[in-house]
């Protein structure tokens, strides 16, 4: 019995869709192009493109930008992740070099699975376990004293008027970790009183990439009071923040101040650390705090490991 033809010819079947007009032979200047709109065109957030896309400029410098990227294998690239730690003579953290694994993956993968290269070299990469400093947090002494800063502005004084900004602004930071972005996002709408016994914060992303980051988060019934009162003294016309992330995180700057703090314990970052230890301290499950900072179970696995490095470093200053 003779093989059966296939209805369409194999060289007669459309080109993929998404295919960019690259071939092997392309320079990674040529890649970096189309690379760039392909994330646009996939929705990536703006700082991600800058720097993906810094990444690869960087992977040019070293192998040379009109290096073909049909010629680059897995050596050219653990090379590169080499010289970029030891012989680049510029400070690689721990966090720039796992976003540059991330990136070289990403470009990779993209030109593989659009037909352009045969195989991805970016596969067998060897990632370094590289473990990133922890950060140093305010403990609770630290909290009290500033919270008692915040309460007396909220109060006013016979020089200054009552002031809820401050009070609102670090008790939702600490109940909720969120982070600078997700805050200045929030409308007032977002804020769910329905059940005044249990409140609840929306956050949402308008971006269709990001909205596994959206979540429902609990407040504290008392914070209503002092939302209510930013909301008289402020009547914020959007967003629920009327000023500029610069303008908030002077705030916690003043308020550190003014708690005879170290300047910069007191930031949005380490408050989203504070609040998370808060819960990994009351045995929250883990999964449970992982979906509450809106991360994905890859960078969970680094959020959880300085979490209990963290503990430990606590509980080797209690003893």
């Amino acid at each position: 019995m003779s093989e059966q033809k296939p209805l369409i010819s194999p060289d007669k079947l459309p080109p993929k869709q998404d295919a960019p007009p690259l071939s092997a032979d392309a320079s990674i200047q040529a890649a970096l192009g189309l690379f760039e709109t392909h994330m646009r065109d996939e929705g990536f957030a703006i700082n991600t493109i800058k720097a993906f896309a810094s990444d690869v400029r960087l992977l040019g410098k070293y192998l040379g930008i009109g290096q073909p990227i049909g010629e680059i294998g897995t050596k050219n690239l653990n090379d590169f992740l080499k010289w970029l730690v030891e012989e680049r003579g510029v400070p690689c953290s721990p966090k720039s070099y796992a976003r540059r694994v991330t990136t070289l993956k990403v470009f990779f993968s993209w030109l593989h699975e659009a037909g352009v290269l045969p195989n991805d070299p970016s596969v067998a990469v060897i990632q370094r376990s590289v473990k990133s400093p922890l950060p140093t947090l305010p403990n609770e002494e630290d909290l009290a004293k500033a919270l008692t800063v915040t309460e007396q502005i909220r109060q006013g004084s016979q020089e200054q008027k009552p002031d809820a900004r401050p009070h609102l602004l670090l008790t939702l930071l600490l109940q909720t970790g969120i982070k600078k972005g997700e805050a200045m996002a929030i409308v007032p709408n977002h804020i769910d009183r329905s059940d005044s016994e249990q409140p609840m914060l929306f956050i949402r992303y308008p971006n269709p990439r990001l909205r596994y980051k959206e979540r429902k988060l609990p407040l504290e019934p008392e914070w209503l009071e002092v939302l209510d009162e930013y909301l008289e003294q402020y009547e914020p016309p959007d967003t629920l923040f009327t000023c500029t992330p610069r303008n908030l995180e002077y705030i916690l700057r003043d308020v550190g101040d003014d708690a005879d703090l170290d300047r910069g314990l007191l930031s949005f970052e380490n408050l989203r650390w504070a609040s998370t230890m808060r819960d990994w301290r009351a045995k929250e499950e883990p999964d449970d705090i992982r979906q509450k900072l809106g991360l994905s179970k890859i960078t969970w696995r680094e959020t959880k490991s300085k979490l209990e490095r963290l503990t430990e470093q606590e509980e080797a200053v209690e003893q």
